[in-house]
């Protein structure tokens, strides 16, 4: 879950990854470092505790300079967030650096035999073995000549248990990077007389929009000349560049205090952008490109198996109601992290959707090939162009939210949403569950969102005014029905991720099954009771939520109810009260979560909290 950015090239290195660690350092904010050499420079190291500012102040009191370098920030797994841990780490030399996201699993064992061998540890870290050993295979060519130093890293990685993205530079090959990906994400810029190593894309879109991602497997050997790909037997390889359409202006603030907070005002963009080239008023048709299952397959296919983590995996369960309210489909949702380790039965006629906002969650690219090697094709949904999920899969829902810097997702929340409820229109289209005529009535709701979506963001000042009342509190309760209970997990998870307050979200019908031993007067209870008046079904759960609101407010709780505009009933019932405008019972979670998000927002800030970068976290899980 660490940031790696790597440069060659012609300008001053420092700014340039300093810069894009800045890019990076929501993945990972425990501890940062830069090795850089160059110019008759040598090799220097600087490395601080805590977050990138303390390394700036380090570097600004003792400079350094060069054309090529390496950079990391840090997200601790193993040996404690200290400067000592930081990368980069040496070898016994100090000739060689290696920086390193992820985890070496069998590294004990290997550190004892290096330990044996003469080599000398100074960190508590796993990534320190991996300098050792390059070290090791750069002086084994037993005829006196030393072996270059990707035929080092080639031999080292093959040592290696466990997942991992490496870059690692020598000064005995000046101008030269080597990097490595077996797992996490890596990343290749190409620049003009320049060339880039990092983890994520907002990395490197001030200097080259033209990239490609390396591949499991893939060594990439970047000098002041091009780049060389390779696998890790050292044959070559070739990988699609990409070029990437993002603004580097949307990887900034953009006037907002928080990345997150402009992220949620993000949000009506977001979803018109998953919407746009996908769907036709005029027919209600459906397009789905870069989809390699065919229409047959959609129609034979028995069950749908959703497997995500996170906010992601809320919004697979929200996908469930969709996909069977629209297109009769059985689907189950599973946590990726638990699916893949209770041999799951996977039956034919089986598509797996795997639902990740990075494409490079560890655990729901495991899960994936779990899948696949049970027989099952894999649909994705994901926010990022050439992403592992996506290369992975069959087809792919690409969402347009552009790069989401905060770790508490939010617009890739909604954009998720949004391309769940078009693939099941899509998928009740071809299996012909859902005429037209409804498919055109549908589509003309979901292009209403966006602007639905604007005018909740204007009442962004009754949250906050909920915040500065309920900022103190230690407990919150969420409660929804159906497909809003998926959005009171996601409601509870905002709250807790960013403001450390203990928050549940709950069935509503299950209250009485023992939640309701909580209430009192010092409980806020979130009461998620919209209603679309269209949908027979939908009155009754709106008309079964009010009452468990009302039984809660029996019990002296403090309810603060999300409801839809124009409902006066509930004004009586509910201390507290947030509008939504009116939309379909499939498309009413986009706009329900987006109050909640903000409600946790404020009261984070108001607590003091670190929003952008919450403690413990990472945006991107890597890792198990």
């Amino acid at each position: 879950m660490c940031g790696i950015v790597g440069y060659v090239g012609k300008k001053s290195v420092v700014p340039v990854i300093i810069e894009g660690l800045r890019r990076l350092e929501y993945r990972g904010y425990d501890s940062a470092g830069i090795a850089v050499s160059g110019n008759g420079s040598g090799l220097e190291i600087r490395r601080a505790e805590g977050k990138l500012r303390n390394l700036e102040e380090a570097i600004r009191q003792k400079p350094l300079h060069g054309t090529y370098g390496i950079g990391h920030t840090r997200w601790a797994t193993h040996g404690r967030p200290t400067e000592e841990n930081a990368h980069p780490h040496r070898d016994c030399t100090g000739k060689i650096v290696v920086v390193h996201n992820g985890i070496v699993e069998n590294y004990l064992s290997l550190k004892k035999k290096l330990t044996e061998e003469g080599h000398r540890f100074t960190t508590e870290t796993d990534t320190e073995i991996i300098a050792h050993l390059v070290e090791k295979y750069s002086t084994a060519s037993g005829n006196g000549h030393r072996v270059s130093l990707e035929d080092a890293v080639r031999q080292t990685v093959k040592q290696i248990s466990g997942v991992f993205a490496l870059a690692v530079i020598s000064t005995d090959e000046p101008n030269k990077i080597v990097a490595a990906r077996n797992g996490p994400p890596t990343v290749i810029g190409l620049g003009d007389d320049e060339y880039f190593v990092a983890s994520d894309v907002p990395a490197l879109l001030q200097h080259t929009r033209d990239i490609f991602f390396l591949a499991d497997g893939d060594m990439a050997i970047v000098t002041g000349d091009g780049v060389q790909l390779t696998d890790f037997n050292g044959k070559p390889v070739v990988r699609q560049v990409q070029h990437i359409t993002w603004d580097p202006i949307m990887a900034e603030k953009g006037g907002f205090k928080h990345f997150m907070l402009k992220e949620i005002y993000e949000q009506p963009r977001a979803v018109r952008d998953t919407t746009l080239g996908r769907v036709s008023q005029d027919t209600g048709h459906i397009f789905l490109d870069q989809m390699e299952i065919t229409d047959a397959e959609f129609r034979t296919a028995e069950k749908i198996n959703i497997l995500a983590c996170g906010t992601s995996w809320h919004a697979g369960q929200a996908g469930k109601f969709m996909i069977e309210s629209l297109a009769r489909v059985p689907v189950e949702v599973d946590y990726a992290s638990e699916w893949r380790y209770r041999n799951p039965i996977v039956e034919p006629n089986t598509i797996t959707l795997v639902i990740s906002q990075s494409g490079e969650t560890a655990d729901t690219i495991a899960a994936q090939r779990e899948a696949k090697s049970k027989g099952s094709k894999t649909l994705a949904i994901c926010n990022v162009v050439g992403s592992m999920i996506t290369r992975e899969a069959a087809g792919t829902i690409y969402t347009h939210a552009g790069p989401e810097i905060g770790v508490a997702s939010t617009k890739a929340f909604t954009a998720q949403l949004t391309a769940l409820y078009i693939f099941a229109m899509y998928l009740g289209q071809v299996r012909g569950v859902m005429p037209l005529e409804k498919s055109r009535a549908a589509m003309q709701e979901l292009t209403r969102i966006p602007a639905k979506l604007e005018n909740i963001l204007t009442h962004d000042q009754a949250c906050d005014d909920l915040a500065k009342r309920y900022q103190k509190v230690h407990d919150f309760l969420f409660l929804g029905r159906g497909i809003h209970y998926p959005i009171a997990l996601e409601g509870a998870l905002k709250l807790k991720e960013i403001s450390y307050i203990h928050a549940e979200g709950y069935p509503a019908g299950e209250m009485k099954h023992g939640p309701n031993a909580l209430i009192d007067e010092n409980l806020p209870v979130v009461v998620i009771a919209t209603r679309d008046v269209n949908n027979p079904d939908a009155v009754l759960r709106y008309e079964k939520t009010i009452s468990n609101l009302k039984e809660v407010k029996a019990r002296s709780g403090v309810v603060i109810a999300l409801a839809t505009e124009g409902d006066e009933e509930i004004k009586e019932a509910a201390d507290h009260v947030l509008f939504i405008p009116s939309a379909p019972e499939e498309l009413s979670p986009i706009l329900e979560i987006v109050p909640l998000q903000l409600l946790a927002y404020h009261i984070a800030v108001r607590r003091g909290c670190d929003v952008d970068q919450p403690r413990n976290l990472a945006k991107s899980v890597t890792v198990e």
